[in-house]
């Protein structure tokens, strides 16, 4: 709770908070408050503009635009958030293993990173979609995957220097375990890096999944994500443009929110810059 009071004390960051909270509970609540069928088709209605009836138009099949943008907002934020989780989960334990134990495991483990480095993050997503096929599935595990070199670097580097630190000397020369250093030193010391990281990741995978859709390899149709219906919209961008700027701005609401928080959290939890924060109070 202490690491949560210093986050909302900055400015910013409660920005992004209360920005994040909404979408959040648009994405929870705003199905179960509708109570549309996102992919009722309407031919009547084909492209209709904004209106009371439908507050963001309808789409080339008379679908609401508003309906889609809500239930897509609960597939693209899920697959952002369990993507990001599955890459910081793989890049913690990799850069952690890596750091702590040093010699052929680190030499190994760098070397497949870099591996994953020597191509764009996207481009892995794309090949691993491209191979198992087009699913959300299929985009949860290729973004955590193609995320996982990036965290198991940062990770590797921070606990490299933890572990050269006075504590930690001081508890190994005490006869602490290897286990014991992880849980009670180790972990600790870069848990701030970590939190910042993860909430980069989120904003990432948000990006990426509208990439992959807007490519065609993400959600398929007739599901709704916000990446999915950015690539829906393109070929109607003259006739009825809302359908690719309503999910491309919501992306970028999202995004925004998502960066606001990890500035805010940096600033906070980072000894560094501990004084702004009171001054940002």
């Amino acid at each position: 709770m202490n690491a949560f009071r210093r986050v909302w004390a900055v400015r910013s960051a409660r920005l992004g908070i209360i920005l994040a909270l909404l979408l959040v509970g648009i994405a929870v609540l705003g199905p179960v408050l509708l109570r549309t069928d996102p992919n009722a088709i309407d031919v009547r209605a084909r492209f209709a503009g904004p209106s009371l009836a439908h507050p963001l138009g309808t789409d080339d099949l008379g679908r609401d635009t508003f309906t889609r943008l809500v239930h897509g907002s609960r597939m693209s934020l899920y697959i952002a958030a369990v993507s990001a989780l599955l890459g910081t989960a793989l890049g913690v334990s990799i850069g952690v293993l890596s750091g702590f134990l040093g010699g052929w495991v680190d030499i190994t483990g760098m070397r497949i990173v870099d591996l994953f480095f020597a191509i764009p993050t996207l481009l892995v997503a794309i090949g691993i979609v491209a191979l198992f096929g087009p699913s959300a599935t299929t985009t949860i595990l290729a973004l955590g995957i193609a995320y996982a070199p990036l965290y198991a670097r940062l990770v590797r580097g921070a606990v490299v220097g933890v572990r050269g630190r006075t504590y930690v000397d001081a508890s190994r020369v005490i006869g602490a375990s290897g286990w014991r250093l992880l849980r009670t030193d180790i972990l600790p010391g870069i848990l701030p890096i970590a939190l910042v990281q993860s909430t980069a990741l989120l904003g990432f995978a948000l990006v990426d999944e509208a990439s992959l859709g807007f490519l065609g390899l993400g959600v398929q149709p007739p599901d709704a994500s916000w990446g999915a219906m950015t690539n829906a919209g393109r070929q109607f961008i003259f006739q009825a443009p809302w359908l690719t700027l309503i999910p491309g701005v919501a992306v970028i609401i999202a995004v925004f929110a998502i960066n606001l928080i990890g500035d805010g959290m940096r600033d906070a939890l980072d000894p560094r810059t501990s004084q702004r924060v009171g001054d940002a109070g």
